[in-house]
């Protein structure tokens, strides 16, 4: 099959999270399958100055945005063996420092940056043939929109399928009435069975209503955004198109995520020969700054430090963690309150606690290979990525059942000798501190954690599985 994806972030060309990760991944396994596969993003000033080889693609684009028409240029590289990655450039809308917003917030024009991307898109599309159009997010959730109800504009991909990843529901791109004619949409749209939600318009819902198909990133997932809970006012919406929405779980990268492979880590070790694991342990108590103490249990955490990410249970049960021999080490940053927090508990126990505020990409892998154990206790998780690393490295996680977590962690049965982590079912502290108590009462027996971590490190949650079921859902599509 042909196959399109435009994304507003791809790696290694530009990333904020997840999302990038997925696509330049996904679209990697796709093409070792046998895919044709063409990418496209936004030419951002981050991805013209990292060096990659962008060569101009001989495209010059004239693309309707409101009542007029505004140039593009089109750069080309590629990713993988040979997946056509195609960079929009404006610079006036792109030749940022960030890709959405400032500390002070989202970039104002951001409806207007992102209908030109995919109007952009769809443009590039008309000088070849694909079989299906798969976006990403509310960012680029207006292409089946267009399609749909533009068809004459676009003659030359109109019977293209489409398909939406829904990566955050609670990213939803909703924009003000007053934005409304950037869309350059018929006005009947605008109507709450279409595109308008709350007397303003929302990108993402309109994608998820024109797309002939949703996917979510886990199974979990799909069926908690049919819920008031977590559907986050489009609950209705997905709930009418019910089945035509698909949870494929997100893949991991083993050539970057594996201890026995990562060249970011102390030393090398795998489920066969755990030895280098506490080589591991010893080098990031060093780098912390913590007491070098091999038979304490270290708790890691890598979030962005939100609600979202349950970091407010892990606040409330901090004093009792603290009380017990152990140690803990964060990476990451996001609310002051929260930065704060672990900053004073930093200070407080410095042989006991290490905290770095900001992303470190190596830092990342030696606390996955380096702590014992893994805190992901998250309000909602569209999949989530650092509890199926932890597996894979043998740092047992703790989880909440949520999305992706409920899909990839199972909980530990002594009965049985079954289980890769702890997990527990309520948002509340109290059952986070009973889940905790749980994994400190199991990990002086070093028999039975040995054997949970060797269970946790056989786990395979790679790409090409993942891989091969959107490769199911384009068929289906197309038959």
């Amino acid at each position: 099959m042909k196959i399109a994806m435009i994304s507003s972030e791809i790696s290694p060309f530009a990333k904020t999270g997840g999302l990038a990760d997925v696509v330049g991944t996904l679209s990697i396994a796709l093409e070792r399958l046998g895919h044709e596969l063409c990418l496209i993003m936004p030419a951002y000033r981050s991805a013209l100055q990292s060096g990659f080889p962008l060569t101009d693609a001989s495209m010059d684009l004239s693309v309707p945005i409101s009542d007029r028409h505004e140039p593009a240029r089109v750069l080309r590289t590629t990713l993988g063996r040979g997946v056509i990655v195609y960079l929009v450039r404006a610079d006036r809308y792109f030749d940022r420092e960030f890709l959405y917003g400032t500390n002070q917030g989202d970039y104002p024009d951001n409806v207007a940056r992102f209908v030109f991307l995919t109007r952009s898109a769809l443009e590039i599309l008309r000088h070849q043939r694909v079989d299906i159009i798969h976006c990403h997010d509310w960012q680029t959730a207006l292409a089946p929109v267009f399609l749909r109800t533009q068809p004459l504009r676009y003659p030359e991909i109109a019977s293209a399928k489409t398909v939406i990843t829904v990566h955050n529901i609670a990213f939803q791109g909703n924009f003000w009435r007053p934005d409304w004619h950037l869309l350059n949409l018929d006005e009947y749209l605008f109507s709450s069975a279409y595109l308008e939600f709350y007397q303003n318009f929302s990108l993402l819902k309109g994608g998820l209503i024109f797309a002939d198909k949703i996917t979510t990133v886990s199974p979990t997932h799909a069926t908690e955004i049919t819920s008031m809970e977590q559907g986050f006012g489009l609950e209705g919406v997905l709930q009418k198109r019910a089945n035509d929405v698909t949870g494929i779980l997100n893949g991991v990268d083993y050539n970057r995520w594996n201890p026995a492979v990562d060249p970011l880590i102390a030393k090398q070790y795998s489920e066969d020969n755990l030895e280098g694991k506490q080589i591991c342990k010893d080098s990031l108590q060093r780098t912390m700054g913590l007491a070098i103490k091999p038979d304490v249990p270290l708790f890691g955490i890598i979030s962005r430090l939100t609600s979202q990410k349950g970091i407010d249970l892990v606040e409330k049960v901090f004093a009792a963690l603290m009380r017990r021999d152990v140690q803990f080490v964060l990476l990451g940053s996001g609310e002051s309150r929260y930065e704060d927090f672990f900053s004073r508990a930093a200070a407080q126990f410095p042989d006991k606690v290490g905290v770095r505020l900001g992303f470190d990409e190596p830092l990342a892998h030696q606390i996955e290979a380096g702590a014992d154990i893994f805190l992901m206790p998250s309000l909602f998780e569209p999949c989530g990525l650092n509890q199926m690393f932890s597996l894979k490295y043998g740092t047992i996680p703790i989880v909440r059942a949520v999305g992706g977590l409920k899909d990839t962690v199972e909980d530990y049965n002594a009965e049985r000798s079954a289980g890769t982590g702890f997990v527990f079912e309520s948002y509340d502290a109290q059952e986070l501190w009973k889940t905790i108590d749980r994994a400190l009462e199991l990990f002086p027996d070093k028999k039975s954690w040995i054997e949970l971590q060797r269970r946790a490190m056989s786990m395979n949650f790679s790409w090409d599985r993942s891989a091969r079921a959107y490769s199911r859902l384009y068929q289906q599509l197309l038959a």
